[in-house]
Order: structure tokens, then sequence, then C-alpha cells
């Protein structure tokens, strides 16, 4: 069974996190932030992953520090639910619209965390959230999954179909990357032999 749980707790958030990689797209999302729970419902459904998020943060403050500490608890799950990465498709990429907009999005499980984030949005707000937060949520899940990440919005004139296409097409490609490939037979996917 390929999941994890993870529980964060600073002076500013209490972040309990779950996740099966094999799930079926079931969402419990509770962060505080309606946008925030928007965006993990569609992660956990077009990843087909099994998530649980519930998250009490300095909402007092703003948004920044639950999104932030939600993306390093689910990038730490994901990380320890992948395991020892035998057997994974390792690299993913998609093109997702959504309606007038376009974005591109490429993964590699590769045990290096970067964040390329070549996306801009039109309006600093969507609704209450912050559009910078975006940004800050991808960053913080990828150091703390270990992946190398490519996000680049193609064009785009709405910042909710902006976001929304990021997070759709980061649970497509994750939802790729972590399908077992029966051609590698049981191997990590590396001439190096880890990941």
């Amino acid at each position: 069974m390929r999941e994890a749980s993870v529980s964060r707790r600073t002076a500013e958030t209490d972040v309990n996190v779950s996740i099966a990689l094999d799930g079926i797209g079931k969402a419990e999302i509770a962060t505080g932030v309606g946008f925030l729970d928007h965006m993990l419902e569609l992660f956990a459904r077009h990843g087909l992953f099994d998530v649980t998020v519930k998250v009490t943060g300095d909402l007092h403050v703003d948004q920044h520090h639950t999104t932030e500490d939600t993306g390093i608890a689910l990038g730490q799950a994901f990380a320890q639910a992948l395991g020892d990465k035998k057997g994974i498709a390792r690299y993913a990429d998609i093109h997702m619209p959504m309606d007038e907009t376009l974005t591109r999005v490429s993964l590699d499980i590769s045990g290096r965390p970067f964040l390329v984030f070549n996306t801009t949005f039109p309006t600093e707000k969507i609704g209450a959230f912050d559009t910078e937060l975006v940004r800050e949520f991808f960053q913080a899940f990828a150091i703390q999954a270990g992946v190398t990440l490519h996000v680049e919005t193609l064009y785009g004139a709405n910042s909710h179909h902006i976001a929304e296409s990021c997070f759709k097409g980061l649970a497509r490609v994750l939802r790729r990357a972590v399908a077992v490939d029966p051609k590698e037979g049981g191997r990590v996917p590396s001439t190096k032999g880890t990941l």
C-alpha cells in the first residue's frame, strides 16, 4: 500500500495530511481557505489519490502560512507514500487546458527538488485568495516531495482557470509518474540504481 500520513505543527499552523497514491480520488479537505480546498479536491480527483487534509492556521494574519505549510506536509506525505520508487514510470508531462487557458506541466520524480514556475496571473486575488500563493504551494510541495517540476502557463486570461489548470496538471503528471511500469520489473528507473 503506497500511503502515508504527516502531521506538522508550528506556532502558525497545525497540519494533518494523509495520501494514498493508489486511491479513487476521494478527498476530505478542510484548510479554512476555500479556494485552496477547491484546488486540493481537484488534485485528489484528477490524480486518483485519496487525500485527507485538516489544517488549523493563523488565518487572522493571512492565508500564506496555511497554504505553504499544507504544500510542505502534502509533499512530505507524497514522498513517504512513494517509498523506494521501484517500478514507477518516473517522468510525465501534460498540456492541461482549462477553457481559454493552457498550462504545460512536466515532472521528474528525481529526488532532486526543483521548481520552475512560469505562470503569471492577471489579478492579485481569486476571491479572497492571493494568487501569489499558488507558486508558494507548488514550491513547498516540489521541495518536500523531492521532484523536479516545471509549470508554464502558455496563455490564459482568467486567474481561476490558470490556477485550476496548474493544479489539475500537477495531479495528472503525478498520476502518470507514480504509475507502476511492468517493463521496469520492480527496478528503480535510474542508471544510478537510486532516486
